[in-house]
């Protein structure tokens, strides 16, 4: 009774071994395999009597050889080894990942082990190494093309502020001319200053945070506006704000400007003809979230039809002269890489509506 018990035990025990897609092996200490189920045989493309008639090194990728032994050693020592990977070479010269679960059996000098194939994780890894590796060489190229840009655009601008300062002003009469002048000398001065917070937010972004200060919306607004001061004259625009809600925020400086700058020159470019515009910039606290609005009453767009385009680079919804698809990009980017959220209203002829919530 005991005997057919036993039988039926090692019956079993056999197919289980053979019909499991695990892999699993016994190899002795001698460096031969003793038996493999079938699903070896499967994946490296050996018959039984071939992989258990050659050392195991025989399968093993040259590369991993050395470390395969090291950890060999370790087991046979009769430690247990876990999710250690190398390398198997299949009989058509194919190269498989294997992921080891080992234990050994000291007393019969034994090493029972499941293997599970694991190569096409190992090939996602590879291009997302790969992917990463590039992204990050282009984002060095870029970081280079716009250290260069600044500094080249820098000498221009500085020479641009010297005529001012040469400029006899004292000299000219008409009033129209010298309000040109300026804004001209005043736009000259912004540009100097966003070119420099450029560089110096490109040295931060090399650390793990984005450097924040605190900034009062009012003034960061009031500069953009000078800024553009002749788009707005150009185009008889009218500016509102309101920062009753609150006006102190910690915020990087170049982010909020650039927010600023592209959603109120875009209000400018997509104005409805003739209709006076009206730009309105406030701030609210709702549900307790500090909410940054900024509100036109321009041409508007088909949110439905765009909605999931919105934010996206070279993106446009207006077949306007100057439009490039670049200017919501950045404040998406502005706006999340801060840890805020950007929502967007609008409809045709209507205007738009920005609410910028706040971290």
């Amino acid at each position: 009774m005991k005997d057919k018990k036993a039988l039926s035990h090692q019956y079993w025990t056999e197919v289980f071994f053979d019909i499991s897609a695990d892999l699993f092996f016994i190899a002795g200490y001698d460096g031969y395999f003793k038996k493999v189920n079938p699903s070896v045989c499967k994946l490296l493309g050996y018959t039984e009597e071939e992989l258990l008639s050659q050392p195991i090194n025989s399968f093993i990728h040259p590369d991993d050889l050395e470390r395969t032994n090291q950890m060999r050693a370790l087991v046979k020592n009769g430690e247990p080894l876990l999710d250690f990977e190398n390398r198997y070479l299949t009989k058509n010269g194919d190269t498989v990942w294997l992921a080891w679960t080992s234990m050994p059996h000291f007393e019969h000098g034994l090493v029972y082990a499941i293997a599970k194939d694991v190569t096409y994780r190992k090939k996602i890894e590879e291009e997302r190494n790969k992917l990463l590796t590039n992204l990050k060489k282009i984002n060095q190229d870029l970081k280079k093309i716009t250290y260069t840009a600044s500094h080249d655009l820098r000498s221009p601008v500085n020479n641009l502020l010297s005529v001012f300062e040469l400029l006899d002003v004292s000299k000219i009469d008409d009033s129209e001319t010298l309000e040109l002048i300026e804004i001209l000398k005043i736009t000259s001065n912004s540009l100097k200053e966003t070119l420099n917070s450029y560089v110096d937010n490109i040295g931060h972004q090399d650390h793990l945070h984005i450097m924040v200060e605190e900034l009062s919306l009012s003034q960061t607004v009031q500069k953009v506006l000078q800024s553009v001061q002749s788009q707005i004259n150009e185009a008889k625009v009218t500016v509102n704000l309101n920062f009753e809600a609150f006006d102190a925020v910690s915020y990087n400086r170049v982010y909020l400007e650039s927010i600023f700058i592209n959603l109120i020159t875009n209000a400018i470019k997509y104005r409805q003809p003739g209709i006076a515009t009206v730009i309105t910039i406030s701030t609210q606290i709702n549900n307790g979230s500090r909410e940054l609005i900024v509100a036109d009453n321009g041409c508007g767009f088909d949110t439905e039809k765009v909605k999931n385009k919105i934010f996206g680079l070279h993106q446009k919804f207006h077949e306007h002269k100057d439009s490039h698809g670049i200017g919501l990009y950045l404040v998406y980017n502005h706006v999340t890489d801060m840890g805020g959220q950007i929502e967007v209203e609008s409809e045709i002829g209507k205007g738009t509506k920005f609410t910028i919530k706040l971290k």
